[in-house]
Formats: structure tokens, C-alpha cells, sequence
């Protein structure tokens, strides 16, 4: 039973990355169609982080009514019927209102999975999802080239994301029976109440770790989002290289969730958070390095991406052991609202920085925000540390 739901849930993990690199992939046909300006796609970006922020806030209640395995397969269902919806919206308005219900299954189908995991598996099965997920998100723009290739509809590649979702909230539906079998404290959870935004802001070590994903996030997504043009304009780096190398980032995270599953029983996720957290130190310094050469930058941005793996997975599967099994899905869902905040306003603040003062300060900002994730983690841990 825990081996079939778990390949389900894996499923369900490429599932949640599939949508996630579309938008980027499709939009510079999607906005000559539309006659939309480039920067529209910050605007319904941010729309499906509201919703996701959202959800993710709603998660307790929600998965406390319905369940993991019904909030799962729903949640599947709504970004399903959102990624077709985009596919046959006539112009950028009716994308906007399709990018609700999209956020709002991303967000609700995260917490729900996350906590779940992290309650009845082990923490290596949390590395290896996460690196799903990084598979998911690496197929899709795939999936959208060929769409554009074959047939010059960016349409299609939304349509054949959406129907992947289809048959997954089809798998997710009939699986249902094997959530309850190996959830085995539904009724327990049920008699307690709701701990809610502001009952998990009052447990001892929740505001710091809530911080310390913050930083993470806001650092991880600034560190993808602004390696190529770093590259270009910092390093003298050509752009097609640039946008080679800076592949490199994905490449180390998704590589190294896959390496941390062998080690994560063995090292635990306390000790897993901070050897990531040196690994990114060390690689936001060769980033900085003043050298003519760019190859020191380039393996930074490696080595920046394998310190990023055992970050995530091993805050969230810290959680029930910081905190509680009972008081996990509030804590994790507001994490995962936490996380959304931060990788939705932290690479645009950074924008900002580098078109006003200069894009040299790439590898400082990231270090900034890698140091408060460093000292929010060391207060958490004095706050509540992790119980193994």
C-alpha cells in the first residue's frame, strides 16, 4: 500500500513542476498574439502566486474537511481545467482570470502533498520528490517547443500539459482508498481544533522558520531568474553560453535532491539544511570572485544549485519534529505561503537593483538573504529544535 501511493504521489510531484516553466517557455509567442507588452507576464505570474499564497493558507482547514488524497486530486483538477483554459482564452484578461483557479491548485495540492510526506514517509522519499518535481518543471518547456515546432501553436503545448493533469486526477481519484488506508490518524485530527495563522505564529520557532524559507526562496528563485544576464552583462559571457551554463543552477538542484535521498536518513535534516546552506555560501563567493575568467562564476552557479537541493525538501520534512505531527499541516502550509512571497517579490526586487545601480550585485544579494536564512535556521533550532 505505502509503495503504490507513493508512486502515485510521485507522479503527482512531476505533476505540480509540469506547469510551472510553461508560462516562461510559450510567452514570447503567447504575447505576440495578444499584442500584450513583455512585462504582462510578471502580472499573471503574480496572479498565480496570489492564489497559490492563497491556498496554501487555507491548507489546514481544507485537508482537515476533505482530506489529503481528496484536496490532491481536486487541486490536480482545477490546474488541469486552468491549463486548458489557457489554451482556448481569446486574449490577456481571460488569461488573468484563468490564472486563479490555476494558483489556487498549485498551492492547495503543494501544502497537502508536503505535509503528507513528511508525516508518513521517510525524509530521503522528500529529496527524491522535490527532485521530481524539478523533472516535471524541466519537461515542460519541452513539451511546449515541440507544440511550437510541429504545429506554431503555443495551444497545443497548454493542451497536452492539461490532458497529463487529466490523467493524473484520474489515478489521484481512484487511489483515494489507499490514502485513508495509510493515513492512520484521521480521527484524531479531526477532534482537535483548527490551529490557523495565528495559533501556528505563536508556536516557539514557527516566525523564524517561516524567515528562514522566506530567504531561501527569495534567494533560490533570484539566483535562476537573473544567472543568464549576470553572465552576459557582468561576466562578458555570450548569451547562448550564458543561457547553457545557467542551466547549470537547475541542473545542480535537481542532481543533488537526487544525491540527498542516499544521505538524508543518515545526516538528518537539520545538519542536511546547514551543509546546504555552506554549499550555497561557497558558491555565492566564487559568483563574487573579481576574476576576468568566468569560469569560477559558472561553477558557482553549480555549486550555488547543489547547496540549494537538501534546503526545501529538509525544512519541510523537518516540520512534524519541530513542531508536532498535530500542528504540521497549518505550519507547513504557511511555510508554503511564506516560500511563494519569497520567490514572487524577492527576483523582481532585485530587477529593480541592478537597472537602477548595477547587476554586479547579483552574488551580494543572494548573500544577503543566504545569511538570514543561515541566522533564522540557528534561532529555529534554539527555538525548536528538531526531535528525530
Amino acid at each position: 500500500m505505502y509503495s503504490l501511493l507513493l508512486a502515485i504521489i510521485y507522479l503527482a510531484f512531476i505533476s505540480l513542476g509540469l506547469p510551472d516553466s510553461l508560462l516562461g517557455s510559450a510567452w514570447p509567442v503567447m504575447r505576440l498574439q495578444f499584442g500584450a507588452p513583455l512585462p504582462l507576464a510578471g502580472l499573471i505570474s503574480m496572479i498565480i502566486a496570489g492564489g497559490t499564497i492563497l491556498s496554501s493558507l487555507l491548507s489546514e482547514r481544507l485537508t482537515r474537511r476533505f482530506g489529503a488524497g481528496r484536496v490532491t486530486a481536486v487541486s490536480v483538477a482545477m490546474t488541469a481545467a486552468a491549463l486548458f483554459g489557457f489554451s482556448v482564452s481569446p486574449n490577456v484578461p481571460v488569461l488573468c482570470l484563468w490564472a486563479l483557479p490555476y494558483g489556487l491548485g498549485a498551492g492547495a495540492v503543494d501544502a497537502a502533498l508536503n505535509n503528507y510526506v513528511a508525516l508518513h514517509y521517510r525524509s530521503r522519499h522528500m529529496s527524491w520528490l522535490h527532485c521530481f518535481w524539478g523533472v516535471g518543471a524541466s519537461i515542460s518547456p519541452y513539451i511546449m517547443s515541440a507544440a511550437l515546432h510541429l504545429s506554431g501553436r503555443w495551444e497545443l503545448g497548454y493542451r497536452a500539459v492539461s490532458l497529463i493533469q487529466v490523467v493524473l486526477t484520474a489515478l489521484l481519484f481512484l487511489s483515494l482508498p489507499l490514502w485513508r488506508t495509510v493515513q492512520s490518524s484521521d480521527g484524531e485530527e479531526e477532534a482537535r481544533p483548527l490551529l490557523g495563522l495565528r495559533g501556528a505564529l505563536r508556536i516557539r520557532g514557527v516566525p523564524a522558520v517561516l524567515l528562514a524559507f522566506f530567504a531561501y526562496c527569495g534567494a533560490e528563485t533570484t539566483a535562476g531568474l537573473w544567472a543568464s544576464s549576470y553572465l552576459v552583462e557582468a561576466r562578458g559571457v555570450g548569451a547562448q553560453t550564458a543561457a547553457g551554463f545557467a542551466s547549470l543552477f537547475y541542473l545542480g538542484i535537481t542532481f543533488g535532491r537526487f544525491l540527498n535521498g542516499f544521505a538524508a536518513e543518515r545526516l538528518g535534516d537539520g545538519r542536511l539544511i546547514r551543509i546546504g546552506a555552506a554549499g550555497m555560501g561557497l558558491g555565492v563567493l566564487l559568483i563574487a570572485l573579481p576574476l576576468r575568467t568566468p569560469l569560477p562564476a559558472l561553477a558557482g552557479l553549480l555549486l550555488f544549485g547543489l547547496g540549494c537541493a537538501p534546503v526545501y525538501p529538509s525544512i519541510i520534512h523537518a516540520t512534524p519534529f519541530r513542531f508536532g505531527a498535530e500542528n504540521s499541516q497549518a505550519v507547513i502550509g504557511i511555510q508554503m505561503a511564506s516560500a511563494y512571497v519569497g520567490s514572487t517579490f524577492v527576483p523582481p526586487l532585485f530587477g529593480l537593483l541592478a537597472g537602477t545601480v548595477t547587476i554586479r550585485l547579483y552574488p551580494f544579494y543572494m548573500g544577503a538573504f543566504l545569511l538570514l536564512l543561515v541566522w533564522m535556521n540557528a534561532r529555529a533550532d534554539r527555538q525548536a529544535p528538531i526531535q528525530s
